[in-house]
């Protein structure tokens, strides 16, 4: 898709996600790299893949990083597991997991509230093996609400993911609308109605979704648009999604929130993977 084509790119908000663009680089390196590369906001999976309370330090020189960088960061995961890596999520996994997500709910609101970032994403987490899909739901449920609340207390949104069946086949959120229905249960247990869908383009189209469709159904309802050609999770360009088509539906939907580039680089360094955004795009307006 040539940068020609996305003369209206100017008309979105772009920020990167440093979780899976930028990994060449260590953690504390990839604030500058985004800025250096023309953006400036960014956003994070949670970086402390082992760990969901670390050290104050670490917590400390990842804001300094991006401060100094003069970055926004514009959304941040609570912690998830090993992502990348077998898990997705922990909130309703019985046990040690849904103890390290609670445990990580004002570590994470906190450091959001820090840097000024108002969007915190909670992966569902994946079905267990020998517990009832019933039981991980409402456990799901109890942690949803306290980490909506946690959102809620810094003026966040909590915001719900959907992925899709081949590449989490054991995630239960694997369409839309039940990525939608949770946002809507949590958003009527809590009163809150800060709880918002996360439509990620290419999760969506990897479970063969009617997008055009999604967009009018759900735009209302969604706080965060992130975007990746298919096949291959890449740039835009390197599959065959219309992801300028579909970014133009979501703006005349009346989505006017960020799109993360959450796509994977390829075989060339992660400066060079955006040669599809026109350099005065990249600067959020």
């Amino acid at each position: 898709m040539p940068g020609s084509e996305w003369g209206t790119a100017t008309e979105q908000r772009f920020n990167v996600n440093l979780s899976i663009l930028f990994t060449e680089l260590p953690l504390l390196e990839r604030p500058a790299a985004a800025a250096a590369a023309g953006f400036t906001a960014v956003e994070l999976w949670w970086p402390w893949v082992d760990s969901p309370t670390p050290d104050r330090s670490e917590l400390d020189a990842l804001k300094k990083a991006i401060e100094d960088a003069g970055v926004q960061l514009t959304g941040l995961n609570f912690y998830a597991g090993q992502l990348p890596g077998p898990d997705r999520g922990a909130l309703s996994i019985p046990g040690a997991e849904s103890e390290r997500f609670r445990a990580n709910i004002d570590v994470a609101a906190d450091f959001a509230r820090s840097l000024g970032c108002k969007a915190l994403n909670a992966l569902y987490g994946n079905r267990v093996e020998g517990v009832e899909a019933a039981e991980q739901d409402a456990l799901a449920l109890e942690n949803l609400v306290l980490a909506a609340r946690a959102a809620d207390r810094i003026g966040a949104v909590l915001l719900i993911e959907t992925l899709n069946r081949p590449e989490s086949p054991l995630y239960p959120l694997v369409s839309a609308p039940a990525g939608v229905a949770v946002v809507d249960r949590v958003n009527a247990a809590t009163g809150l109605g800060n709880a918002r869908f996360l439509m990620d383009l290419y999760h969506l189209s990897m479970n063969g979704e009617d997008l055009p469709s999604l967009i009018e159904r759900y735009a209302a309802k969604t706080g965060h648009v992130q975007i990746a050609d298919n096949p291959g999770r890449g740039a835009p360009g390197t599959g065959t999604l219309p992801l300028e088509d579909l970014l133009g539906r979501l703006r005349k939907a009346g989505y006017e929130g960020w799109v993360g580039l959450e796509y994977k680089p390829g075989d060339r360094p992660s400066a060079a993977a955006f040669d599809w955004l026109p350099a005065e795009a990249r600067a959020a307006r």
